[in-house]
């Protein structure tokens, strides 16, 4: 998955979307999620990231993930891949 590349994201949560001029907040894990999309990691990489560095097990950071990412498609705030 991929961001919108002309997103302004903030270290702290603040995410704006210069194309429709709408602004989202995010917590700090979602920062992390963010960045790491950025840097092209993948499921598997951001999953074990999590699992390394927070109490949480695979299942809960998987649903977690998935709502996640649905939010931010459902924002429109990721690029198609059908490239």
């Amino acid at each position: 998955m991929r961001l919108k590349r002309k997103l302004a994201i903030s270290e702290n949560g603040f995410i704006f979307d210069p194309t429709t001029g709408e602004s989202f907040s995010t917590n700090s894990e979602g920062i992390e999620i963010i960045q790491m999309l950025n840097q092209n990691k993948d499921e598997v990489e951001i999953k074990n990231f999590f699992m390394e560095n927070y109490e949480v097990d695979e299942s809960t950071f998987e649903h977690s993930y998935y709502d996640f990412v649905t939010m931010l498609r459902y924002f429109n705030l990721t690029e198609d891949e059908q490239n």
